[in-house]
């Protein structure tokens, strides 16, 4: 019995002739190959500039350091997403505050986030959750105009995705914005993240902080300004990117079909498009009743499927800030019954075919 995960890489002959070519050259890392791929994500996105790290995690962190963001201050985002969105915050000691969700979406609402601003808010962190961009016209907007508060979008679930008329990492309405590349995603190096921002100051920051706080100079000469880290990414990682953005469009059409032919046949309640978004997309989460008998039912006949997300405000780790189960019920609610299905190139027709009768046996 062939078994369908919820996502997987998509890997051809170009891409590991793309890494060949670069394990036979004399970079490894440090080298030519991190540029590239840089300015093809920017060439893609349209933002001016690109730091690509080894994870989104990283890239969170580094945008947070390079905002400014510290003790003291709060950071506004999500309870339905990774832990990173989350984590970033508190790794620079800042505290986290959660805006509940959009229940037909499952991105965050601007409303909500509008009520939880404080004067102490440094930065909101929008999570395009399952590919589809947050509403962030919606979100400037609520901002308030007397002060700075950095945007900066947690992309890891939406390279290739638009909103209205700019492509996400673009930075149109935001300070940076975070990917991802780990093999689940759109597109992969293996483990890799990249943050894009249109100002040259974080930007020059970025770079720092990926790489141990260095500011070189001339030559082999540098000045360690601030506490980095070794967030760098290696040209290794760096070519199979190259390669892979080559195909992202591609990548996008097929996730689109296959999202289009679940809307079609399944009769399950799952998340809506809205009318601002042309979507890349990463998940599809659908929304059933007794999700712990469906998940275990859909593993004996082959469909490994995940659930997207427990809401952050429940771990153990943000409980011991006051945070409980009822805090945020649009965001409980959607997790009481959301489970995300296979979606990747791979799936051909025959294979969809398969995982929606394999699905009828459980429902």
């Amino acid at each position: 019995m062939k078994i369908y995960s919820y996502g997987k890489q998509h890997l051809e002959f170009d891409d590991y002739i793309e890494v060949l070519k670069t394990l036979k050259s004399p970079f490894l890392t440090c080298g030519p190959k991190v540029k590239e791929f840089e300015n093809a994500i920017c060439d893609y996105t349209g933002a001016k500039y690109c730091v690509a790290v080894n994870s989104a995690t990283s890239g969170l962190h580094i945008a947070m350091l390079a905002a400014g963001v510290g003790v003291g201050d709060e950071v506004i985002t999500t309870p339905i997403t990774f832990l990173s969105s989350a984590n970033c915050a508190r790794f620079v000691g800042a505290d986290v505050k959660f805006a509940d969700i959009i229940p037909e979406t499952a991105n965050i609402d601007p409303d909500e986030i509008k009520k939880h601003i404080t004067s102490k808010t440094k930065a909101v962190v929008p999570v395009h959750f399952a590919g589809q961009s947050c509403d962030m016209e919606a979100i400037n907007e609520i901002l308030p105009k007397d002060r700075k508060i950095f945007v900066i979008e947690d992309a890891a679930h939406a390279i290739g995705s638009d909103y209205k008329d700019t492509k996400v990492g673009s930075c149109k309405y935001s300070d940076m914005t975070v990917f991802s590349f780990h093999p689940v995603k759109t597109i992969t190096t293996g483990e890799g993240g990249a943050v894009t921002t249109n100002n040259e100051e974080l930007y020059k920051k970025l770079l720092a902080y990926r790489s141990h706080g260095m500011h070189h100079t001339e030559d082999w000469k540098y000045d360690m300004i601030e506490l980095g880290l070794n967030y760098r990414i290696t040209d290794i990682q760096a070519a199979l990117g190259v390669s892979q953005i080559r195909k992202l469009d591609k990548f996008k059409k097929r996730r689109r079909e296959i999202v289009d032919f679940y809307n079609k046949n399944l009769k399950l309640p799952h998340l809506i498009e809205k009318e601002f978004s042309n979507a890349c997309f990463h998940l599809y989460p659908v929304l059933v009743e007794n999700r712990e008998k469906f998940y275990h039912d859909a593993r004996k006949v082959g469909l490994n499927l995940q659930v997207h997300y427990i809401p952050v405000h429940t771990q153990p780790y943000y409980r011991q800030f006051g945070y409980n189960w009822g805090d945020y019920p649009n965001a409980e609610n959607y997790y009481k019954k959301c489970i995300s299905l296979p979606l990747y190139p791979d799936l051909t027709n025959k294979d969809l075919q398969i995982i929606i009768k394999r699905l009828s046996t459980v429902l």
